[in-house]
């Protein structure tokens, strides 16, 4: 469900089929398919059986500073799902978890305001605790994701990208690529050592402005009586416009601080 306040009993934040996002990501010429929802896989269980899809999540964890943080965790199994929710409100027996079960997981939209405010202890934690970074995403704008990637370059990070795409349009648009993988299994091998380009396109106004406008017409779609808020999508533009507003700000904030942070880290520990 969507996680705006009075929205979050009314509203998804996707009203997505999974069998139409397989077959739509297919024909936009993906050979392997993952799907990252928020601490759930269960619309997209029926997809296992499939040869060329793996099973990942985003887990929403807290930090020791109480910050809130969406990380990416790919190749999973059920059972370790269940073991990932218990523990994302504890977030070293997470960490713990991870490591022990071998995963690859991967802090997401770093330099987003999306989860909320950042202190500088988070990103001691992103940049020692966390093998891979996403580095381009097909939500957010474009100065976010070079940020992300100057970070993930200066420590030698893993790199991944996404669509981020709650509804079908931007499906495909943004993904990881590795060379000669054929099989889940070798596209994660790979992945994990390194070997992978984020490909694709970052986000923008108008693309998140059309991603909620259809969204809250699914809405209307679903549940008739939510036609009484259309007017609310008149609003729409100037909602977003603050969000970018708020991430160019975010982002110039901590992209800056993070750089001097890195660079006093660097002499530390030479």
């Amino acid at each position: 469900m969507c996680t705006v306040p009075a929205l979050n009993r009314i509203c998804r934040e996707s009203y997505n089929d999974p069998e139409e996002v397989y077959e739509t990501l297919k024909r936009r010429g993906m050979d392997l398919v993952t799907v990252t929802d928020h601490d759930s896989i269960d619309a997209v269980e029926r997809l296992e059986s499939r040869p060329d899809f793996f099973l990942s999540e985003e887990v929403s964890a807290v930090t020791p500073g109480g910050n809130q943080v969406h990380i990416g965790v790919y190749g999973i199994t059920s059972r370790r799902h269940v073991g990932l929710q218990a523990r994302r409100n504890d977030f070293e027996a997470l960490l713990a978890y991870m490591r022990e079960q071998d995963l690859l997981f991967s802090v997401n939209h770093v330099f987003s305001s999306l989860t909320g405010r950042r202190c500088n202890d988070d990103f001691g934690y992103f940049r020692t605790l966390f093998p891979a970074v996403e580095t381009l995403n097909g939500q957010i704008p474009r100065v976010l994701n070079r940020s992300a990637a100057t970070f993930a370059s200066q420590w030698r990070k893993t790199v991944v990208g996404g669509s981020d795409s709650h509804t079908l349009d931007g499906l495909g648009r943004t993904y990881t690529e590795v060379h000669g993988a054929q099989t889940a299994a070798e596209f994660l091998a790979q992945l994990r050592a390194g070997h992978a380009h984020v490909c694709g396109e970052s986000g923008s106004y108008w693309k998140l402005t059309r991603a909620v406008w259809k969204i809250g017409c699914c809405m209307g779609c679903e549940n008739p009586w939510t036609a009484v808020l259309a007017p609310l999508l008149l609003a729409v533009p100037l909602i977003t416009l603050g969000n970018l507003v708020q991430e160019q700000m975010f982002n110039y904030c901590w992209s800056r601080r993070v750089q001097h942070l890195g660079a006093r880290a660097g002499v530390e520990t030479a």
